[in-house]
């Protein structure tokens, strides 16, 4: 039992303990990671005691996926640099930490969708969609967005940077080095924010910044 999980279980919290193996587990591989036997033998308790607190494996992968998703969206939302961030610079935040998350932690990014039921069933939607969300009505409350371009914006948004995620975890963007992946994120993520907001021309000396160093620069 990891030490976290064995304090938690000997405070009584049988199912706390369950879902902190499962994120030890699942943080160094991933949904597959999570075998129930394994992660009874890792709480120190019985397969049986398991049942108690979870149906099923789904039930418990469905658990652990929630509390990675609400990590996500602490992360996402921490990164802006200023304390009261402008919309756009609070969209831009969320975009950019939700693919350091996932480049950072892999393990916990797949299995945070790995299930279309990976939601707390008192939430309507994810938490990093929320935290999307969140930014873009904060653009509409400044007059940055209209509502009629905001309907929908979310879907956009989050393709972008979910794409771009699974792009440097499984794809060619494995290739790229750090700080030319992080150029090229923050270029992915400016494009949507500029699309978003109906904007022609680059506002982000990271995106003009990352054509020169890609030898796209318009002429």
């Amino acid at each position: 039992m990891t030490d976290r999980a064995r304090e938690t279980y000997h405070h009584g919290d049988l199912r706390n303990a369950l879902v902190q193996a499962g994120l030890d587990l699942t943080r160094r591989g991933g949904p597959e990671a999570l075998v129930l036997r394994d992660l009874t033998r890792t709480a120190g308790v019985s397969p049986s005691a398991a049942y108690r607190h979870f149906p099923d494996r789904n039930g418990l992968v469905t658990a652990v996926a929630a509390r990675i998703q609400d990590a996500m969206a602490q992360r996402m939302t921490a990164a802006a640099r200023t304390p009261t961030p402008s919309g756009r610079e609070r969209l831009r935040a969320v975009g950019l930490g939700y693919i350091r998350f996932a480049i950072h932690e892999p393990g916990w990014f797949q299995t945070a969708f790995t299930s279309i039921d990976a939601a707390p069933s008192d939430t309507p939607i994810p938490a990093p969609l929320s935290a999307l969300v969140g930014a873009l009505d904060a653009l509409v409350a400044e007059g940055c967005l209209s509502p009629s371009d905001r309907a929908g914006a979310e879907w956009p948004c989050w393709s972008a940077v979910h794409g771009f995620a699974l792009l440097a975890l499984h794809g060619p963007l494995r290739r790229l080095g750090e700080s030319e992946r992080d150029a090229a994120a923050q270029r992915t993520v400016d494009a949507i924010i500029d699309g978003v907001l109906g904007e022609a021309e680059p506002r982000h000396p990271s995106r003009r910044s990352a054509q020169r160093t890609d030898g796209t620069a318009s002429r």
